[in-house]
Order: C-alpha cells, then structure tokens, then sequence
C-alpha cells in the first residue's frame, strides 16, 4: 500500500496525540512530491529539516490555487472543482485524485455530527452553485442524496410547500439569499435542520450572520440555524451554530497574526485562520485562508473576510 493510500485510511484514527505526527509526515512527502509547494517552503526557509510543529509549518495561501495546479505527486484528476469567484478576481481550483476520498470522508464527517443521512429527507436549495456546475459542495450534495430518504433532491425555494409537510426528518440546505427567500415565504416548517452555506452571490445586500441567522430564525419559527463552513481549496468542512464550527479529527483551525504569517494568537484572539486538513494529501494540507477568526477550544469563529489592504506577510510573495 503506497504512503497516500494507507494515509487515507488512516485519517479517520487521527485525534489529538497524533495530530502533530500525522501533519509532519503530511508536510514532508507535500514537501518532497509538489513543486510549488516545495518552491514557496524554500523562500520562507522551511524544509522538514527545521520544521518540528505545526507553527513552523508553511501555510499556502488559497490565491495559489487561481494560478497553479496544486498536485502533490504525478497523476490525473478525477474531478476538478471551482470556486465561485468572479471573472475579475478569477476562479480557484482544486485538482481531486480520487473523487471517492471526498466523498467518503464527507459523508463520515456528516455523520458523526448529526447521524446516519438513511434518517435525513434532503432539501437542497442551492441554484448559483447548480448553475456553475463544477462546485464540490454540489458534488457532496450528490453523494449524500445517494444515501437520503426518497424524495430528496433539488429544488427552488417556491417548489417545496408539499415536501414540507411530510413526517420525515428533513436536512434543509441551502445558499444564503435563497432560504431567505423561502424564509419570507412562512412555509411550516417541523422536524428539520436548517443549514446555511454561506454567501449571498451578488443577489442580496450582504449582513452578518448573526443577522442572517436573526432573519431565518424568525421567517421558520425555529430556534437555532446550522451554518456549513466549507472552501473549495479544502476537502472537509465545519459544521455549527451561533457562528462557531469544529471540524473532523483530521482539520484543525489556528490563527495568525494577518502581519506575521509564523506569529501564531491564543485562543480568544482574532486574526487570520490557517487550516490544516488532511484530508488534502493528495494537494496541500496546510492552507491560508482570506477569512477572519478565532479558536475557542475545539471550536472556531468566522468572523468575515480581509481585504487586500490588510493582507501581508505569506500572500506578499504572490
């Protein structure tokens, strides 16, 4: 069994004892098998030579996936999946291996988190993501609708009055402006988890979350949202309400000073988050997002996004 087949298994045993281990042996074949990587690691003075914790590990900024393809060793895509940038700022992507890794560790993810998808109805209101295509969240959405409760499927939010009022368990996932737009509908809601993926697309005024979650929470007559926090460059996602996520075993958020890409903050403290997701060993594990936040425990905040204006240290080198 070669490294990356056997880390994959591993993955889903990894817990706080071998975090570290697991990301060092992750950064040293990423280190050896991706060029770009290897090249940005070397302008920074790293190597596995004097890397030793996960703070002195590189973290790859997200913009290098809108130029390069991030591969770590020599072999073809199975999918490729794109972010929803715009035309002007271009379109990350991320070349996937093995379609079936995502999948996998998606559904494992899900599970652990709300149980088995055999118990959920899946209602999918995801239209932008639909239109492009080529979205890894719609590539998961797929996957667990395989799993689901007949009738799941996509639909717009106009379209739903009837599925609403079956007894089943139901998953509600959906983009921002869109069960907005089904929230000012009033529809009856029971026995359903409401999940927001985030983002209004350019088709509403964009608010916070905790306006966002305010205005959902009042138009559905529940008491809490579940927000999905998920990135193209990434292979795993979090999960929460009230603004906080936890991730798999495997993914871990730390936060950086946005001024000094190796001064890492205590939790409580806001500043850039860097992720580390093992689930990527087949691209870059150890990615710098463009997001604001902070770590309370197991728990991590998104607080928003920085502009270029404050955004030094690692992305400079772009």
């Amino acid at each position: 069994m070669s490294f990356v087949d056997e880390f994959r298994h591993k993955i889903y045993e990894i817990n706080e004892e071998t975090f570290l281990d697991s990301s060092l042996a992750a950064f040293e074949y990423q280190y050896s098998q991706c060029t770009i990587y290897q090249s940005f690691c070397n302008y920074l003075n790293k190597t596995p030579k004097n890397v030793k914790r996960l703070t002195d590990i590189p973290f790859l900024p997200i913009e290098f996936f809108k130029n390069h393809a991030i591969k770590s060793g020599n072999w073809d895509a199975s999918k490729i999946f794109k972010s929803s940038g715009t035309t002007s700022s271009g379109r990350s992507q991320h070349f996937i291996r093995d379609v079936n890794h995502y999948h996998q560790s998606a559904k494992y993810h899900f599970e652990q988190s709300f149980g088995p998808l055999e118990d959920f109805q899946i209602i999918a209101i995801l239209p932008s993501y639909q239109e492009q295509g080529d979205s890894s969240l719609i590539s998961m959405v797929d996957y667990f609708i395989q799993f689901a409760k007949p009738g799941s499927d996509y639909f717009l939010e106009e379209e739903i009055d009837d599925i609403l009022n079956t007894d089943y368990h139901k998953l509600i996932i959906g983009v921002s402006y869109a069960l907005l737009d089904m929230a000012e509908l009033k529809p009856p809601i029971k026995n359903s988890i409401i999940m927001e993926t985030g983002g209004m697309k350019g088709r509403k005024k964009e608010m916070t979350r905790e306006e966002l979650h305010s205005r959902l929470k009042r138009g559905f007559s529940v008491d809490h949202i579940w927000s999905e926090y998920g990135m193209t460059e990434l292979q795993s996602q979090g999960y929460g309400k009230g603004g906080s996520f936890h991730f798999p075993s495997w993914a871990k958020c730390i936060i950086r000073d946005i001024n000094d890409p190796f001064n890492y903050l205590p939790e409580g403290k806001t500043g850039g988050i860097n992720i580390i997701d093992l689930a990527n060993i087949d691209t870059c594990c150890f990615i710098e997002t463009k997001d604001l936040g902070r770590v309370d425990g197991e728990l991590f905040e998104v607080l928003g996004r920085f502009d270029n204006s404050d955004i030094r240290g690692c992305n400079l080198l772009i």
